[in-house]
């Protein structure tokens, strides 16, 4: 059957008032607050993981105030992951110091709470089916579905038991379509259905591009009496040079373990950067390695965040649907928080429906609402570090000190435009030392995050042209996707006929969608794979 006659093949239909594509923290709250308001409206969640939770990941420090406005029983029944705040910390570290700064104001944690994202995800998920929404995990959005006037009418689940080559094998099962009058894509960052409806509609028309960090993190067991529960450091500097962006986070939790983590902005220019080594570089800094010596590595995980903001925000409605959390960019990058916003985003785009039960009017009311008033205030911190570490940390100071007020607005460059050519850019003598701490390698962390993908089902990682791998960015940027992934999936092997070519090693792959940020051809495009597939986090 060809990929035409999949097209055509007839689909069953379900009917909804509300579809909420993406089981995070901004679709459930939104399907939550729909229930809540109007109980008799028929909404759906669709969920690409194998469970509600098994795909998120986060830092998580939460704010708790949109999530007590929400469910205020949350504080009794919620049994996962939760430590009060109760220290910050904010240094700086060079390759063999740490020295102690001034917290941010925006970094500042009392009164929220270091939790696992995937917990509370979990949570909100049976919250959702108690108030009467379809939760249905292990299916993947694979299209959008457009009614006779152009506007979304649903999703199309993806197909399950294709082959290798694309074609249907003995347990085919055509995806249905969902359709509703309104559509909510949750999906998170760099969503594949959202990307779609973003382009067809030009919602980025007149926005600044959208940039992304690589998030990086893990969770440790360390040996007795060297956690402080609740303590919340963050670093900058080493790894990193002077001109790239990122910063590391330490989250303190109970029973002896820790969250450890790493953000790498995307708009990097060197080729050559790898940020999986620049994570594990930081591990093995001194006053970083002697804090995890001797413990065990429990999970490990890697996710694209949202840090473009308030100037590339899109246009967070379109005919028949709505982008809210980070599938409409609303992290708040200095305050390196999401959840909250997330919530906040869910919130509000239910309560635009409820009144209305039609998309229009979301977008002006998210930006007017607290959390993108939030977004507006610090709209120029993160595109200010363009101008290096010390040059964004005083343009951030500014922006603080003018309550957002500052008389110019900075913009971003998309990133995969960020990147260098081999013969343009320096690359700077990074002298990385050993890696001392588990994982050595890339192939060895992803065994830490549970993946599993069917390994008969096709490459959901698409490119359109290898050619251009093997000649143009083989001689142009060295293929930079083997340095920038953060799970091994793309390597440039031994064609066997004195040549080479690209090898897509799609099983390894964490979902975390760096590859279509970041390729500087613009021709590799991540797709959904069977509905089930990627990691499975655990308390992350």
């Amino acid at each position: 059957m060809s990929e035409q006659a999949l097209e055509n093949i007839e689909r069953d239909v379900m009917e909804y008032d509300v579809v909420v594509v993406g089981a995070g923290p901004a679709g459930l709250a939104c399907a939550i607050r729909l229930k809540q308001l109007k109980p008799d409206l028929n909404v759906c969640v669709l969920e690409k993981a194998s469970a509600a939770g098994a795909h998120a990941l986060s830092g998580a420090v939460i704010e708790p105030g949109p999530l007590d406005a929400l469910l205020p029983e949350w504080r009794d029944e919620y049994k996962g992951i939760r430590v009060p705040a109760a220290r910050d910390e904010f240094a700086m570290l060079t390759r063999t110091k740490r020295y102690k700064l001034p917290t941010p104001p925006q970094m500042h944690n009392h009164g929220n709470f270091i939790v696992s994202l995937g917990n509370l995800v979990s949570y909100l998920a049976g919250k959702a089916e108690a108030a009467g929404c379809d939760v249905f995990a292990g299916f993947a959005a694979a299209a959008p579905v457009f009614d006779g006037n152009g506007a979304v009418a649903g999703v199309r689940i993806g197909d399950m038991g294709l082959e290798k080559d694309g074609t249907p094998g003995p347990n085919f099962a055509p995806g249905p379509e969902i359709r509703a009058r309104v559509t909510v894509l949750a999906e998170g960052c760099r969503g594949s259905v959202s990307k779609v409806l973003i382009k067809r509609y030009r919602l980025d028309a007149g926005k600044s591009p959208q940039t992304y960090g690589l998030g990086f993190k893990e969770l440790w067991q360390l040996p007795a009496g060297r956690v402080e529960p609740g303590l919340i450091q963050h670093t900058v500097g080493f790894p990193m040079d002077q001109g790239t962006y990122g910063g590391s986070f330490l989250y303190h939790l109970d029973q002896d373990r820790v969250y450890v983590g790493f953000v790498v902005g995307l708009d990097y220019a060197d080729p050559r950067f790898q940020p999986f080594e620049a994570f594990q570089q930081f591990k093995n800094h001194a006053s970083i390695r002697s804090l995890l010596d001797g413990g065990e590595l429990l999970t490990y995980g890697a996710r694209t965040i949202v840090e473009g903001g308030w100037q590339s925000m899109p246009t967070l409605e379109m005919p028949g649907a709505v982008l809210v959390g980070d599938a409409g960019g609303t992290l708040n990058v200095p305050k390196i928080k999401g959840v909250h916003q997330a919530l906040r985003s869910g919130v509000c785009a239910a309560e635009q429906i409820a009144e209305t039960v039609a998309s229009a009017g979301f977008d002006r009311r998210w930006r007017n609402s607290p959390g993108g008033l939030e977004l507006y205030k610090v709209r120029n911190i993160r595109p200010g570090f363009r101008l290096g570490l010390w040059g964004g940390m005083a343009n951030g100071a500014l922006e603080t000190l003018t309550g957002g007020h500052v008389p110019w607005t900075l913009r971003n460059h998309a990133d995969w435009s960020a990147l260098e050519r081999l013969d343009q850019h320096a690359s700077p003598d990074r002298s990385w030392g050993e890696r001392a701490l588990k994982p050595r390698d890339r192939v060895s962390a992803v065994f830490f995050a549970g993946n599993t993908h069917e390994e008969s089902q096709p490459v959901h990682l698409k490119v359109l042209d290898t050619n251009i791998c093997v000649s143009r960015c083989t001689a142009e940027y060295g293929n930079p996707c083997q340095n920038f992934c953060p799970a091994h999936v793309y390597e440039m092997v031994d064609d066997g006929a004195g040549g080479r070519r690209l090898q897509i090693n799609a099983a390894n792959c964490v979902h975390c969608k760096a590859c279509d940020i970041k390729d500087p051809y613009e021709i590799i495009t991540w797709t959904t794979p069977e509905g089930g597939s990627g990691p499975n986090y655990q308390n992350m």
